[in-house]
């Protein structure tokens, strides 16, 4: 998945303070660019939150009518320093990348790209897809694994009955599933549907911060009501999750979590790195064709190489961590 904003900000990313309870990271609404490019609702990162674990980057989108969107058709571009995780929960969307991959993204099934030195990739919706709906997510690579090679993984889990809800573990392990999937620190990324009128209560793993993101409304989270593409946080020591649906109808949400992601880094566009030169390189190796990222065969738009933004004016530099205090402490 990808970030095609036409002015994206540079991001510094840090640990942050864990609330007592449940925090809820409100949604905000970002246009792609294009007169009938996708809008979608962006959790992470967030001046009041940048990353769950490892987890830095959280866009919910759709469901879109592709008659009237136009649906999706990203020319190749690149990605480093991260894994994106694609996951719909209506259409199609077609995968090539300069490793060579070539895969069709569907409902119930996990495709993992691994950036790190950097890849290139292109994402269109098929022809048969007339509704667009899923999120978009990238988890930030260790210092240690940074440069990774290109890297392709996909994974269909079974959907498993858990009380009153149906649960599809993409990512680690919960409610006696496990994931094939290989990750670089330890993560969870599971879908959660709750039956209409029902609760669910998930045991979680205490040294994980968790993030609970809302497809629909109706939804609780530890008793505290969420909105539509809100992000429910629970900091580290939360031994239970319970999610609760009081409306009419099956109510979905994907469960994110890992350790606190203890480094820092900087994000623009659609590069992770460790210092904004870190993105000037990248960037500028992208512009230069540079063989860092490879070529895309197959895709068929006019554009073979997506242009990265001009770079901010201001050069940002890292903060300092903030503390990360474990609940109740």
């Amino acid at each position: 998945m990808s970030n095609v904003e036409e002015q994206p900000q540079e991001t510094v990313c840090a640990t942050s303070t864990a609330p007592e309870g449940v925090e809820v990271l409100e949604p905000r609404d970002v246009p792609l660019g294009g007169p009938r490019a996708m809008t979608v609702r962006r959790t992470l990162p967030q001046r009041q939150r940048s990353l769950i674990g490892a987890w830095c980057f959280a866009d919910h989108y759709g469901p879109d009518d592709v008659a009237a969107s136009g649906g999706m058709d990203v020319p190749p571009h690149p990605h480093t320093g991260l894994q994106t995780v694609s996951w719909l929960f209506a259409g199609e969307i077609e995968h090539r990348d300069s490793l060579g991959s070539h895969a069709v993204v569907r409902p119930g099934a996990v495709n993992l790209m691994t950036g790190g030195l950097g890849i290139a990739h292109s994402e269109v919706s098929t022809p048969g897809t007339t509704v667009l709906h899923g999120a978009q997510l990238w988890v930030a690579l260790p210092d240690a694994h940074r440069n990774a090679p290109k890297d392709f993984q996909h994974h269909e889990p079974t959907p498993t009955r858990v009380d009153g809800a149906t649960v599809s573990v993409f990512l680690g392990s919960l409610a006696g599933q496990s994931s094939p999937v290989q990750t670089f620190t330890p993560l969870l990324g599971a879908e959660v549907t709750v039956d209409a009128g029902a609760s669910v209560e998930l045991a979680l793993e205490a040294a994980y911060e968790h993030g609970v993101l809302a497809d629909g409304d109706g939804l609780t989270v530890n008793g505290t009501a969420t909105a539509r593409s809100a992000m429910a946080y629970l900091p580290t020591g939360t031994p239970t999750l319970t999610l609760t649906n009081a409306s009419g109808a099956p109510s979905r949400a994907l469960l994110l979590g890992g350790p606190p992601f203890e480094e820092e880094i900087v994000m623009w566009w659609n590069f992770v790195g460790r210092s904004h030169d870190d993105i000037v390189s990248a960037r500028e190796e992208w512009m230069a064709h540079s063989a860092r990222f490879g070529e895309v065969e197959g895709y068929a738009g006019e554009v073979q190489h997506l242009p990265a933004p001009p770079l901010p004016a201001v050069r940002i530099k890292p903060r300092a961590n903030a503390s990360r205090p474990t609940r109740g402490s």
